[in-house]
């Protein structure tokens, strides 16, 4: 069952990722906030699964990476079922619009930067975590590590107000490449981590 959750998890990370890159390039707005919202869900899952078998000398980098990614789990669910129900229903006051509409880069869009930050941090611990045994596995190790890096980003720039003039009809073809390229990079650790607990399950 362990093994089943986990791999169930790294799919839905995989899946989520890749139509989250489809919504960016079609312009599907609602649609990437519905994905969203599932992302985090398979990551918990995932993350759960690496915490599990990690041996006691690497327990606290697991376990620090579960927290961190409940912390950003708890942020995206917030942010985006803001995005799909107060936003999308209309009748909020402009003051709300503000700092409500991800749209806007103001407080909400803030939150969704410091939640992938801390997935961020979820990585980079869950990484450290991985007894790599063989390449495929080296890999997702690695790769998991240095999306760690994406913290700094995600933690600081929201105080340098360098989001402050986002306006409210688009998002700027600068972020939407942004993402797909956060996608391209982060979509093969999910593959690889669907890859890890099969071979896990087959010992």
């Amino acid at each position: 069952m362990n093994r089943i959750i986990s791999r169930v998890g790294s799919a839905i990370v995989s899946v989520t990722v890749l139509l989250f890159a489809v919504c960016l390039i079609t312009g599907f707005t609602f649609g990437s906030y519905i994905v969203c919202m599932f992302l985090p869900i398979g990551y918990i899952m995932m993350a759960a699964g690496l915490r599990h078998e990690s041996s006691d000398d690497r327990r606290v980098a697991a376990d620090a990476g579960t927290v961190f990614a409940a912390v950003y789990t708890v942020l995206i669910l917030l942010v985006y079922f803001a995005q799909t129900t107060s936003v999308n229903l209309g009748g909020l006051s402009e003051g709300a619009i503000a700092v409500l509409d991800f749209r806007r880069g103001g407080l909400i869009f803030n939150y969704d930067l410091l939640g992938y930050g801390m997935m961020a941090l979820s990585t980079f611990f869950l990484g450290l975590s991985v007894r790599a045994e063989n390449s495929p596995d080296r890999w997702m190790k690695a790769l998991m590590m240095i999306h760690g890096i994406f913290f700094i980003g995600c933690f600081f720039m929201p105080m340098t107000g360098v989001f402050s003039g986002m306006s409210s009809g688009d998002t700027s073809r600068g972020g939407v490449i942004a993402l797909i390229v956060w996608c391209a990079y982060f979509l093969p650790i999910g593959i690889l981590a669907y890859r890890h607990f099969g071979k896990a399950a087959e010992k």
